[in-house]
């Protein structure tokens, strides 16, 4: 932050403009709520990345309200932080945290506020634990910031949430096209709908089309593996398993390659399919849709490459069909070792009903447009993402008035 206030703004600790939400749910009184553990809430993009509900938990909870801000609490350098329209219940690992004097703090700016990397800071500095270092509330209301006057606060932000609001509804579309791409995948691929009036042949996954084919994975898909160069490299982009959800990069945030994990080690490239070998349930895969050069990924990802006879786009709809799924954590889970976890070479061998590449080409010249669509929206979305992570501490501390953001802005919306 500037070392020099701007003129009207006043220093607050955090304590006397914020306060805690305490409520405690016991699990039999869970009525249905809906349910936020730490694994829902995204690391350092604000969203969230699934939910729950109350009768997947069995301890105690507390209880949020719509507009409250919950802070994940372990390890505060992950950044999760997430303000919900709706109420429910949350992990008790997630601070609740509301403005207790909205004559000095509105609620949402104090959300943008626990948004920045400053406020980040103060969290780390005060956390305690070595292992799982959790940050302490107590030294947190100790922290001072700075404020704007109301009028301003209001006016960041209302900029700061145009940003929060189109980033979000992008995301619904393109989730809404991805259901829409899914929805006739079914159709085309598993209820052989435009099919219907042509021959079938027994298959030994059941009737199929004539010309269709059963194939194993193996013949229609390879593993890549490929070093990542770190020549002339002197930060990275690092995509851990945690780092993707369902077809979503969730950071691009980029690191000095020192002091990088074991496990970066993988390079991929545009057109490659990202699937974790952990818990695949938890549907930890991507589409690699951009150019990814600077991008170097944990060698628990599977990295997977279609072969001569499939589409790149519908090897990746086989693989992440919710039946597919469903088989691959069957594997996993009948795996031993420390957690469910699969390989290539353990699931090379799973049979899939391939189409003729004429009939494929058929299907993505419908879906196409589509998925074209959708990488515009991820496109905008980098860099909506990346106004507002650059705006946020500027406008937090002063450094950038409103006038200068309210110009920037209407440039971008």
């Amino acid at each position: 932050m500037n070392e020099q206030m701007p003129e009207n703004w006043k220093t607050y600790k955090l304590g006397e403009i914020a306060t805690l939400r305490k409520q405690t749910v016991r699990p039999k009184d869970f009525n249905g709520e809906k349910y936020i553990g730490l694994e829902h809430i995204g690391q350092g993009d604000f969203l969230l990345n699934g939910i729950g509900i109350s009768s997947d938990v069995t301890s105690n909870k507390f209880k949020f309200k719509s507009g409250d801000i919950l802070y994940g609490k372990i390890r505060p350098y992950f950044k999760k932080v997430y303000k919900p329209t709706f109420s429910g219940i949350c992990s008790t690992d997630i601070l609740i945290i509301k403005s207790s004097s909205e004559d000095a703090v509105i609620q949402e700016y104090l959300y943008q506020l626990i948004k920045t990397q400053a406020f980040t800071d103060k969290a780390v500095e005060t956390s305690s634990g070595t292992k799982m270092p959790r940050a302490d509330w107590n030294s947190l209301e100790q922290a001072e910031f700075i404020f704007p006057p109301l009028s301003e606060q209001k006016s960041i932000a209302s900029i700061l949430s145009a940003l929060d609001d189109k980033i979000e509804l992008n995301l619904q579309m393109n989730k809404t096209l991805e259901e829409m791409a899914m929805a006739l995948y079914k159709h085309w691929f598993v209820d052989f709908g435009p099919f219907q009036d042509g021959e079938f042949l027994d298959s030994e996954l059941g009737k199929i089309p004539k010309g269709w084919e059963v194939k194993r994975l193996d013949e229609f898909a390879l593993k890549k593996s490929e070093s990542f160069n770190f020549k002339n490299k002197e930060d990275v982009v690092f995509v851990n398993t945690g780092d993707v959800q369902e077809g979503r990069f969730l950071h691009s945030n980029r690191l000095p390659k020192k002091g990088l994990p074991g496990q970066a080690k993988k390079a991929i490239e545009k057109g490659d399919i990202l699937y974790s070998e952990i818990r695949p349930k938890n549907k930890r895969f991507a589409y690699v849709n951009f150019d990814s050069e600077d991008y170097v990924v944990s060698t628990k990802f599977m990295i997977i490459n279609p072969k001569s006879n499939i589409l790149s786009k519908l090897l990746y709809r086989i693989l992440t069909m919710q039946s597919t799924v469903d088989n691959l954590n069957s594997i996993a889970e009948g795996r031993s070792g420390t957690f469910p976890q699969i390989t290539f070479d353990a699931i090379s061998d799973l049979k899939f009903i391939l189409p003729p590449l004429d009939v494929q080409e058929q299907f993505q010249a419908i879906v196409g447009p589509m998925e074209l669509k959708q990488d515009e929206l991820y496109i905008e979305n980098q860099t909506l993402t990346q106004l507002r992570d650059t705006l946020l501490p500027k406008l937090i501390s002063g450094e950038v008035r409103v006038k200068d953001a309210k110009k920037t802005l209407s440039e971008v919306l």
